[in-house]
């Protein structure tokens, strides 16, 4: 029996925010950093994102189909390329085009909105889904979400939109004596199929694989594939998942990761027990052994594989907490931009940057924060988000007004109305006593009046 392996790259950028102060507050209502967000685009756009697609191109080209791969890209991510790099766009219609590479969907903000409100995390599933579908022309069957945040309770609601299949992170703790190489299903929805990652092959290749400490460096593809070659026979499934950035920007070019990678399927393939297949594929092909039960949410990030990187700390469950209790004020108003900024306050980058983690993950943490320090993370957004609630009390509030004068006006037209049609029914009853019967036309009536004449 072969062995799948399913190959998912997240793609993700937030927008930067500018150094907002606490006097800008009411003073100013634009919160991006617009040169960092068009440079950094960019930059990973030429070091990652358009070569690494070009690679994977002429990778489905060369096997004929038989090597796939697997992306989501956040809502917000797909914006900046709007805005900055549309021909990133293109290079991900032109791997779309093949028919082997498939789009997942996700919570369009890249959001820990999963974690808080029903409504608002169906809203942006179903937001993502339809813009995948109008850019890479197919509906997502299966779902990402944001960090592989995943639960019981989470895939419940997936399931509830119609998803076949979801990608969690294959952690030790929920694991047991389990192997994430095999297929499993929800434990309340069994036909909500789960794909867990295999986090040491996966992290081989997204934090590892540069680090000359490590006792493996250099890995070479001829290395990879042996240990793919050597695990459990039994194994059906390995899932390596990894950010897009792995190529170009987590690993410099000059680290050999490109030249890894496009060794890689020709090493995999000289196996011929193994073979590629997207998420749907899987899901549609491959038996699940058995429940899997996840009590708690998971991620993909850090040692504990928990929620910790974004909820760890006071500052940043404060922030979430603020944030997400502005979502019924948010519902009331049409602002376009007000919803904007609605969303690139939700991307869960900005809660990562407030992270106070130590020790192992420390050194990740710093690499990706733009801020100072975590503190300094919190009073911007902090400031952003006061400024942001001001605002939306406004607008919320003049179209609260505006409601009430609609209905007002609404209201007084009504009475005009039933005021109108009683004079109309009034007038009508009048006519009907003054004319007679009805049917008699003035033509008759004045017939009758000569005939009256003639006969004086």
């Amino acid at each position: 029996m072969k062995k799948t392996i399913c190959l998912y790259f997240q793609v993700h950028q937030p927008f930067r925010f500018r150094r907002y102060r606490f006097f800008d507050i009411g003073e100013s209502e634009y919160y991006y950093d617009d040169y960092v967000n068009e440079s950094a685009i960019k930059k990973i756009a030429s070091r990652c994102y358009l070569p690494a697609n070009r690679m994977m191109l002429e990778l489905i080209k060369k096997y004929e189909g038989q090597f796939k791969i697997t992306f989501s890209i956040s809502g917000i991510a797909l914006d900046l390329f709007e805005l900055y790099a549309p021909e990133v766009l293109d290079s991900f219609r032109n791997l779309a085009g093949t028919g082997h590479v498939e789009f997942l969907a996700e919570a369009h903000a890249h959001s820990l909105v999963s974690l808080a409100d029903s409504d608002e995390f169906r809203f942006q599933v179903t937001e993502h889904s339809k813009r995948i579908e109008s850019l890479f022309g197919a509906r997502p069957k299966v779902f990402r979400n944001t960090e592989l945040i995943y639960s019981d309770e989470i895939g419940n609601r997936v399931a509830d939109m119609g998803f076949a299949g979801i990608l969690s992170e294959g952690a030790r703790h929920i694991l047991g004596w389990k192997s994430p190489n095999y297929l499993y299903y929800n434990a309340s929805h069994p036909r909500l199929k789960v794909l867990l990652r295999n986090f040491r092959l996966s992290d081989d290749l997204a934090f590892r694989f540069s680090r000359q400490s490590w006792k493996e460096w250099p890995l070479t593809a001829d290395k990879y594939a042996y240990w793919l070659k050597k695990l459990n026979r039994k194994d059906e499934l390995v899932n390596i998942f990894l950010d897009y950035e792995t190529f170009g920007e987590n690993h410099k070019a000059e680290s050999g990761i490109f030249d890894f990678f496009k060794a890689l399927p020709e090493k995999i393939f000289k196996n011929r027990d193994f073979e590629f297949a997207t998420p749907s594929m899987i899901i549609s092909s491959m038996q699940p052994v058995g429940p899997i039960s996840v009590p708690y949410p998971v991620s993909w990030t850090d040692e504990e594989r928990d929620l910790s990187a974004w909820l760890g700390n006071d500052m940043q469950n404060e922030a979430f907490n603020k944030l997400f209790g502005l979502r019924s004020l948010v519902r009331k108003t049409s602002d376009n931009k007000i919803l904007t900024d609605w969303y690139n306050l939700q991307t869960s980058d900005h809660f990562y940057f407030m992270s106070t983690k130590v020790f192992t993950d420390e050194e990740v943490h710093k690499y990706y924060n733009p801020y100072e320090s975590p503190y300094d993370a919190f009073i911007n957004y902090m400031n952003i988000l006061s400024d942001f609630t001001q605002r939306l009390k406004e607008a919320a509030g003049a179209e609260e007004l505006s409601m009430v004068r609609m209905e007002r006006i609404l209201m007084d037209k009504d009475k005009q109305i039933e005021s109108l049609q009683k004079i109309i029914d009034e007038l009508k009853e009048n006519k009907k006593a003054v004319i007679g019967p009805v049917g008699i036309s003035r033509k008759g009536e004045d017939a009758s009046r000569n005939v009256m004449l003639e006969e004086t």
